[in-house]
């Protein structure tokens, strides 16, 4: 009768020292990594994008939120204003001239998930994960202050504008349709998901509302809706 048995020997994976390194077991046979060239090009490429980031071309960065940056958008005619949200519910209003921060605002509970700017660009609308919308002046002489809450009863995950026009959408749960005079959609779209991603209007035919949603993780589905008067 045969036994098989399998040895170690402790000397071949067991540290000498407590300050020594663990010794990791390799074994470099090129049939084993197939994919060992393509990883080599992925490192390369990756180590190229980041040698050019700070290089000459990276101009500067801007500095001052805690957390990190969930949505950014920017002026529709003043190159150098834009404003961003972060995970702990900051929105800060910049000038890229400067590299500066206009002003500061705690506007929300939680996530930012989305923030944009009006067609004329005097407000801020923006939403969180405390299922409101705000909308913030973008006046310095009125201190940036909060113009309007609306509450919303379902999940808001993002916002976009049209641009023309005071109609603006939001997705989560349901697609729905607003306009800034009115504190109730307008309309709601609904698709049979269990929730929607992103929402965006074409700046072209500006009729035209797109969604998007993750469909078994990876795969993205895009929604359009043709929005009437």
């Amino acid at each position: 009768m045969k036994v098989k048995m399998i040895t170690r020997n402790p000397d071949d994976y067991m540290r000498e020292t407590k300050r020594d390194l663990f010794k990791v077991p390799r074994n470099y046979d090129p049939a084993l990594h197939p994919f060992e060239a393509p990883r080599e090009y992925t490192r390369a490429l990756n180590s190229v994008k980041l040698e050019r980031v700070f290089a000459k071309p990276f101009i500067g960065n801007l500095d001052g939120h805690k957390d990190g940056i969930s949505c950014l958008a920017k002026h529709p005619s003043q190159l150098s204003f834009v404003v961003s949200g972060d995970y702990d519910g900051e929105i800060r209003l910049w000038d890229l001239t400067n590299r500066s921060c206009r002003h500061n605002i705690q506007a929300h509970e939680g996530y930012v998930r989305g923030v944009v700017f009006t067609p004329d660009g005097s407000h801020i609308l923006s939403v969180g994960d405390d299922k409101t919308i705000k909308k913030w002046s973008t006046d310095p002489e009125k201190n940036y202050t909060n113009v309007n809450i609306i509450l919303s009863k379902t999940i808001l995950s993002s916002i976009t504008h049209s641009r023309k026009g005071n109609k603006f959408a939001t997705c989560g749960e349901v697609c729905q349709l607003w306009e800034e005079t009115r504190n109730e959609p307008i309309k709601s779209f609904t698709w049979g998901v269990d929730s929607l991603h992103y929402v965006s209007f074409n700046q072209v035919e500006t009729n035209l509302l797109g969604n998007s949603y993750y469909f078994h993780i990876e795969v993205t589905i895009f929604i359009l809706y043709y929005i009437t008067n």
